[in-house]
């Protein structure tokens, strides 16, 4: 099983960036689906989660309104981030877990993660 992050980059304060998150040697479509982030010294927080349905989404406070979780039929999971602030910098990982739900803390699988910077 593997996860693999993409398209991360630096961006400028206000600028937008598109996750992808890849899946190799599992169903995509039958897992639960997250993207987490961790900023250097820092906890792995939560930043957003899907359901297998796409019918859920659970946000953390500091993304609602400027973040979108997405996923589709191509064994792949999306983050939209818009309005970038600095404090947005870290390395963003998705993760994928069977069922456990959008407020699952716990995840079977990771993806390695993909730096994002945003600075001026």
């Amino acid at each position: 099983v593997q996860l693999v992050e993409s398209w991360g980059g630096l961006v400028q304060p206000g600028g937008s960036l598109r996750l992808s998150c890849v899946a190799s040697g599992l169903f995509l479509s039958s897992y639960d689906m997250s993207w987490y982030r961790q900023a250097p010294g820092e906890e792995r927080e939560l930043v957003a989660a899907i359901s297998v349905d796409g019918g859920s989404t659970n946000y953390a406070d500091f993304v609602k309104g400027r973040f979108t979780i997405s996923r589709d039929n191509t064994n792949s999971a999306y983050l939209q981030m818009n309005s970038l602030k600095p404090e947005d910098t870290a390395v963003y990982y998705c993760a994928a877990d069977f069922k456990g739900g959008v407020y699952s803390r716990s995840w079977a699988y990771w993806g390695q993660g993909t730096q994002v910077t945003v600075s001026s």
